[in-house]
């Protein structure tokens, strides 16, 4: 049993619950962050972020016993938004066309806010159409901040391999935006 302080008061719980509480406090953000990479969808994300802490909670006597619970976590997050997205059906175009998303006021310009979005959007498609073998570790290194160790553990790789894959993905992604930039803009 753990002691627990809940406003002004102790009580005891079993270490269980509260590894798992602290687990979900910690780290739902970054199980949400990996869910979306893989996902691209807020709602869909937020369901596997649910479902990896269901999965958790299913086996959190295992919780004890892991040794750095961020890639534990993470690790699972990418399992179950990985099966979700194998399962999902194909959305289509117009489907995708009435859930895009509006131009809100900001303060931007309005040229320089949708130069902002076209932008965003080129990057989030061209990362999306990298091959999952280059995507995952770049997404998590890049996006997720997550160091070449906690990468390698979460893809169950080598730290070589993820520099390499890293690496080779922001090698594409730049040659694939100048070649975007030069036919679009000319530059």
């Amino acid at each position: 049993m753990a002691t627990e302080l809940v406003i002004g008061e102790t009580r005891d719980v079993p270490a269980n619950n509260s590894d798992l509480e602290f687990a979900v406090r910690q780290h739902a953000r970054l199980v949400y962050r990996v869910a979306y990479s893989v996902l691209r969808n807020h709602h869909d994300a937020e369901d596997a972020t649910q479902e990896t802490f269901v999965r958790v909670l299913r086996y959190r006597r295992k919780l004890v016993g892991v040794r750095n619970p961020r890639t534990w976590l993470a690790r699972i997050g990418l399992r179950v938004a990985l099966e979700r997205r194998n399962k999902a059906s194909k959305v289509s175009f117009e489907d995708l066309e009435a859930a895009a998303p509006q131009i809100c006021s900001r303060a931007l310009p309005a040229d320089e806010a949708v130069l902002e979005l076209e932008m965003g959007g080129h990057v989030d498609k061209l990362i999306a159409a990298l091959p999952g073998k280059l995507r995952d570790p770049l997404t998590l290194s890049a996006v997720e901040e997550m160091s070449p160790a906690d990468v390698a553990e979460v893809l169950g790789i080598n730290e070589a391999a993820v520099r390499s894959r890293v690496f080779r993905a922001r090698q594409i992604l730049r040659e694939k935006l100048s070649s975007v930039l030069e036919g679009k803009y000319g530059i």
